[in-house]
């Protein structure tokens, strides 16, 4: 069975705005590398109709990008991507499907059929999964950033303090930190 491993850019101050990192070849770089190592991409609806407006425009060459960012969208438009949405079943993006039935045994099955792991990239989702004990891995590219504002990473609450264990620490030129940490 695969891992299923949360990976998103944060603040200082715990904000998980997308507007709020800095979006630069090196951050590009390392989001590709954790794509390259995961079987599947993971998004809750919101954030997966964020990505699809954008990435595959990208892909195509309709909107240009430097390389890296192209690289990261041609390799995200072959990765299978799934979606867990309430409101939301057909998905037209190349390589995407919804979770089917309740979340638990979605995500179960999710992970039994990506022994390469699962990458999930969505703030609210990630909150529900933890509350439920299906996280297993945890990567934060913390930016040198006080946003002073949300959305902030579990922002809703968790039932209970998560200990975790520190994997790697590695610093990046642009001042970003990436944790690697896991559960304990």
């Amino acid at each position: 069975m695969g891992q299923l491993t949360f990976a998103i850019n944060v603040t200082l101050d715990g904000c998980v705005d997308h507007q709020e990192g800095i979006a630069d070849d090196e951050t590009h770089a390392y989001f590709t590398r954790l794509m390259d190592e995961c079987g599947a991409m993971l998004w809750g609806r919101v954030t997966y109709e964020m990505m699809e407006c954008f990435w595959p425009k990208v892909a195509s060459g309709e909107i240009e990008a430097a390389p890296a960012i192209k690289e990261w969208a041609v390799k995200l438009q072959a990765k299978p991507k799934y979606v867990v949405s309430t409101t939301r079943s057909e998905f037209q993006w190349n390589g995407s499907h919804p979770i089917e039935g309740d979340l638990v045994s979605g995500i179960t099955r999710l992970k039994e059929a990506s022994p390469n792991g699962v990458l999930l990239g969505s703030g609210t989702l990630a909150t529900e999964l933890d509350r439920l004990d299906l996280i297993d891995e945890y990567k934060f590219l913390v930016h040198p950033r006080i946003a002073g504002h949300g959305p902030t990473l579990y922002q809703s609450g968790l039932h209970a303090t998560r200990k975790l264990e520190l994997v790697e620490a590695m610093p990046l030129t642009n001042g970003a930190v990436a944790m690697h940490y896991r559960r304990m």
